[in-house]
């Protein structure tokens, strides 16, 4: 319940908010289904008990960050540089790194041997894309896992994940899209109440994240860091809100994070 609870608090929160602010009604209703459906996986979910599972869900992940750089038509950020972040699906898409990087970072808390690898692997594919918000998600995740195991791989990886963040967000940035990017901003543009109950139901989030849910410390900590990278982001720059903001790919990402609950660790 506690890791339901972490998703639900900011999608009804931003749900809400956007309902009561003129959005496009298939905007929080598609928040609200995919909160549905994550939760009923959070509370039946069962993670990969084998090498085999492990490295399948591994390579679908890496092939989902893959995906945009071959399927999606790129858009042009505002320093002229070619952004290819989606999946397209029909009349949607998905933003593949708020997909992919929550499980991947739950995949490499669990295995000391193949953390640093799994996070390098994400941050590369975001490099490519290019994605500043992804690239800070998985800093921060390394970051949390590097303080407590103290591995210096991973270690590592967030030093120079830190420094390819900074150059993706430089030459990726995009206009802001309403709902979307900008939802603190918008929000206080309204009324300063709604912004600070949106940011409040993002720091719930995170601090359930990080002491409620039901994993080891290490995997907390490297999961509430993968989130705080992308709300750090979306308020430093045009990216989009995870959770609060329109957009089905955080909450499908960490509501599938969340249910890979009964992981053996290796």
């Amino acid at each position: 319940m506690p890791a339901v609870l972490a998703l639900a608090l900011p999608v009804l929160a931003g749900a809400a908010w956007m309902a009561a602010s003129g959005a496009p009604a298939h905007y929080w209703q598609t928040n609200l289904a995919a909160l549905v459906l994550a939760s009923g996986w959070i509370m039946a979910g069962r993670g990969p008990h084998t090498a085999l599972s492990r490295h399948m869900l591994l390579a679908l992940l890496l092939l989902l960050m893959l995906l945009p750089l071959g399927l999606s038509e790129p858009l042009r950020s505002v320093t002229g540089a070619e952004v290819r972040r989606w999946i397209p699906l029909g009349p949607v898409s998905l933003h593949a790194g708020m997909v992919a990087i929550p499980p991947l970072v739950m995949l490499a808390a669990r295995n000391k041997a193949l953390a640093a690898p799994i996070l390098l692997a994400a941050l590369l594919l975001a490099f490519f894309q290019p994605d500043g918000a992804s690239g800070f998600a998985v800093t921060f995740a390394a970051i949390g896992l590097h303080h407590v195991t103290r591995d210096w791989k991973v270690g590592l990886v967030a030093i120079v994940g830190f420094v390819a963040a900074i150059v993706m967000s430089l030459s990726g940035e995009l206009p802001p899209q309403p709902f979307v990017e900008r939802v603190l901003v918008d929000a206080a543009g309204q009324h300063l109440v709604l912004a600070l109950m949106l940011a409040a139901a993002l720091g719930a989030c995170f601090l359930l994240f990080v002491f409620a849910t039901p994993f080891t410390r290490a995997t907390r900590l490297a999961l509430a860091g993968a989130f705080f990278g992308f709300v750090v982001m979306a308020m430093m720059s045009h990216y989009p809100f995870p959770l609060v903001g329109y957009g089905a790919a955080p909450i499908a990402g960490f509501g599938l994070a969340l249910g890979l609950h009964r992981i053996p660790a290796r």
